[in-house]
């Protein structure tokens, strides 16, 4: 680490007045700035003034000790951090002691050796411009970061209503135009423009959420609802998605049940499971729903028989460091993103998610949420 003395200033504190001139001499010529102070009230007097990287301390001065000015210092909490090297006689070890609870950096014993000083006071600089490093590089991540989280949230709301405009037109011309109407050629284009259109508004849904969820603007509102009835909606509104590759989407529950949570949350952990249920099926397989009452949670269950996880990509799922994703039966490609912030709504909610999967022949996605307080079990 290249360290210019120059970016540096040490306050000497001695009531010597020789002891300060020969010290101030000594460092100006190693090319640091230099502060000086004859005693402890005028040491603390200087120190907001100053704001010194590291005081060489005097311990044995008239009125105020080394040991005392260091004891004030450490209860300012704008210098609770400056490095302090006493100068002192004192060699015994409780007093060593003594002075590193106060909290010495180091000590330099009277009379002191000029290349031990420098060698001392050189490690105490040094570690100062590392924290400096530090503070700069984690400040430029700060804001990186939240560059990044803004930027993500501005693009994600702002594409998110055209987007879902041009959705749903191109779902509604699909579904209700014939083939032989505009052509095949034309039809297929069609469709795959609508899909384009599904997956990329399904990516900036998730992005717009999990951006509020980093950066913790994320609002989770419980309340007490029918976890039967929220699962039957977004299946009828995932049976078109799926009735346009062939694949039936089919809903088995025994009774209802009441669980306190998160709507949207909800929605959004379902609609993710189902919407990669759909893209890893094969063209006129089918895909299973179901939920069942468990131990004060409600488990929701969304089994399909399509392609089914290697075992290699099990083990990278719900990982964030890892971008893990794979093209569809038709194609459809993924961002990864889906299954994270399923395992992170998951997690808010209080509950849990697991999976079974077999490569060639499909996977079961199951989470958990707690049932509302006097539900019966």
């Amino acid at each position: 680490m290249n360290i210019n003395p120059a970016e540096f200033k040490i306050l000497v504190v001695d009531d010597v007045v020789a002891n300060v001139i020969l010290l101030k001499a000594l460092l100006s010529r190693e090319g640091y700035k230099i502060a000086t102070a004859t005693s402890g009230e005028d040491a603390l007097n200087k120190l907001p003034i100053e704001k010194p990287d590291v005081i060489l301390l005097d311990v044995m001065m008239p009125g105020m000790s080394g040991f005392e000015v260091a004891e004030k210092i450490a209860k300012m909490s704008d210098f609770e951090d400056v490095q302090i090297i006493f100068l002192t006689a004192l060699n015994s070890p409780a007093d060593i002691v003594k002075g590193f609870k106060l909290g010495a950096s180091d000590f330099v014993t009277k009379p002191f050796n000029r290349e031990e000083l420098i060698i001392r006071l050189t490690h105490q600089i040094s570690l100062v411009a590392a924290k400096r490093i530090i503070e700069q590089q984690t400040n430029e991540l700060k804001s990186t970061i939240s560059g990044r989280d803004k930027l993500y949230s501005v693009i994600a709301h702002d594409l998110r209503s055209p987007l879902g405009s041009i959705k749903m037109v191109l779902n509604m011309l699909v579904t209700t135009l014939l083939p032989e109407s505009v052509g095949e050629e034309m039809f297929q284009l069609m469709k795959e423009a609508n899909h384009i259109a599904e997956d990329t508004f399904s990516l900036l849904d998730n992005l717009l959420k999990w951006t509020k969820s980093q950066t913790g603007k994320l609002n989770i509102v419980y309340q007490d609802i029918d976890i039967v009835d929220i699962t039957d909606d977004i299946v009828e509104i995932f049976k078109l998605n799926a009735q346009l590759k062939d694949i039936q989407i089919t809903y088995k529950n025994d009774v209802h049940i009441t669980v306190r949570t998160d709507v949207d949350i909800v929605k959004t952990i379902m609609r993710n499971l189902l919407s990669n249920a759909i893209k890893y099926s094969n063209s006129g397989g089918s895909i299973n729903v179901t939920t069942e009452d468990s131990d004060g949670f409600a488990i929701v269950h969304v089994a399909d028989h399509g392609l089914g996880i290697s075992k290699d990509g099990q083990e990278k799922l719900f990982k964030q460091d890892v971008h893990f994703t794979t093209f569809g039966t038709a194609n459809e490609e993924g961002s990864g993103l889906g299954l994270i912030l399923v395992k992170d709504f998951v997690d808010k909610i209080g509950g849990k998610i697991w999976f079974e999967s077999e490569e060639g022949k499909g996977s079961t996605f199951s989470f958990s949420i707690p049932k509302a307080t006097g539900t019966p079990l």
